[in-house]
Parts: structure tokens; C-alpha cells; sequence
């Protein structure tokens, strides 16, 4: 999987250094000379990125650009790199999700291991979101009564209760529920509660009463 880096520091000699080191170990490297300039060319999201991100530059600093960037709904690990690190800022950085925050001159063993940390969790947040992408897909092909039969199992009703509360026969759910079970290629009804609680469709603590097919 490619594995880009996109560096946003005004400190031309620091960022092309920087751009060397990792393009020689293998990265796919972006360099960017203000905050302004990322954001006229974001990351599409299709592979993971990471950020290594200056604390001070000119309009928009580190921190900021962190921040517009969570207001566009863009969760990209950053990595912010400093020579000017205090604890408010890092503090304020770390809560809003930055991956880490290293002291200038950076550590070339720590840089790597940020950045794989990073990407692994970059990747773990694609794969989530392509599953995610998936079973929504899978969800929107139900017709509305099966739709209404997938989340009564997911509930935990049984089939004379959701028959009972569609006004129609037990025979009808049991058809309806086996073509909720192909449609969602789900094996079990733990496997349509998962699915439920992963689309928000069910909450955390709701739980269906069995398994088996009343």
C-alpha cells in the first residue's frame, strides 16, 4: 500500500532535508511551505498519509491548521515538529488527536516510529471506513419490511413478536428474516446485531434474546 507523507514547514532547508530522509526510505513525499498550501491540495483519503507538521508558520500555525482541518471532517494523523515546544501546545495538539510531538532536531528512530504508528492507524481508520462503506451498501439494497424485520432481530424480538407488531404472519417474518440473513451475508443473528451496532442502526448495550428462529 503507497505510504504518503506530507511535510508543512516554512523552513525550506529543514523540510527539503526532512523530504530526502524519508523519500530514501521509501515514502511518497509532498512538500508543502504553509498551511494555506495543504489545503489547496488536501489528500483525497484513498491511502494512508501522514502529516509532519510545523508548530510555528506564517497565518495559519500547526495547531490551527489542525483545527481546520477537523472542522473539514479530515481526520489525518499529524505529527507535529518543533523547535519552539511548550506544554500548552502540546497539550492543546495532543487533544485534538495529533499523533505525536517531536523536538527539532528530530530523532530519526522516533520520526519512523511515529510515522509507522501513524500509518497503522491510518490504515486501520480506511479499512474501518471501507467495511463501513460496504455493509451500508449492503443495508440500502433491503426492501422497507425487511428493513423493519433487520432491526427487530437486531433488537432481540422474536419472530411472533415482530409479526405481531407488522400485523402479519410468523411464516411471513421467517421468509423475510432468511432474505435479511443472504442479503447482509450474515451466519448468525450476532453477526446482524454487529452489523446493526457498526451503522449505528443499534445501541451498545441492546442485545438480542437468542439465536435461533422462532
Amino acid at each position: 500500500m503507497t505510504k504518503i507523507i506530507h511535510i508543512v514547514d516554512d523552513d525550506a532547508s529543514f523540510r527539503e532535508a526532512i523530504a530526502r530522509l524519508l523519500r530514501t526510505a521509501g515514502y511518497i513525499v509532498s512538500e508543502h511551505q504553509t498551511a494555506d498550501d495543504l489545503l489547496g491540495r488536501l489528500p483525497d483519503g484513498a491511502d494512508p498519509v501522514c502529516l509532519l507538521v510545523d508548530v510555528r508558520m506564517p497565518n495559519l500555525s500547526g495547531p490551527e491548521l489542525q483545527e481546520r482541518l477537523s472542522g473539514l471532517g479530515l481526520a489525518l494523523p499529524i505529527i507535529f515538529l518543533t523547535g519552539y515546544g511548550d506544554i500548552p501546545t502540546t497539550v492543546r495538539a495532543m487533544k485534538h488527536g495529533a499523533e505525536d510531538f517531536l523536538t527539532k532536531p528530530v530523532n530519526e528512530d522516533e520520526l519512523f516510529d511515529a510515522i509507522e504508528r501513524a500509518m497503522a492507524r491510518q490504515r486501520r481508520a480506511i479499512s474501518r471506513r471501507d467495511r463501513l462503506g460496504t455493509l451500508q451498501q449492503l443495508v440500502e439494497k433491503l426492501t422497507p419490511r425487511e428493513r423493519e424485520v433487520f432491526e427487530g432481530v437486531a433488537h432481540g424480538r422474536q419472530n411472533k413478536q415482530i409479526a405481531f407488531d407488522l400485523g402479519t404472519t410468523v411464516r411471513t417474518i421467517k421468509a423475510h428474516r432468511q432474505r435479511v440473513m443472504e442479503k447482509l451475508n450474515a451466519k448468525s443473528v450476532i453477526e446482524l446485531v454487529s452489523i446493526a451496532r457498526s451503522l449505528a442502526i443499534l445501541r451498545d448495550d441492546a442485545l438480542p434474546e437468542d439465536d435461533s428462529l422462532h
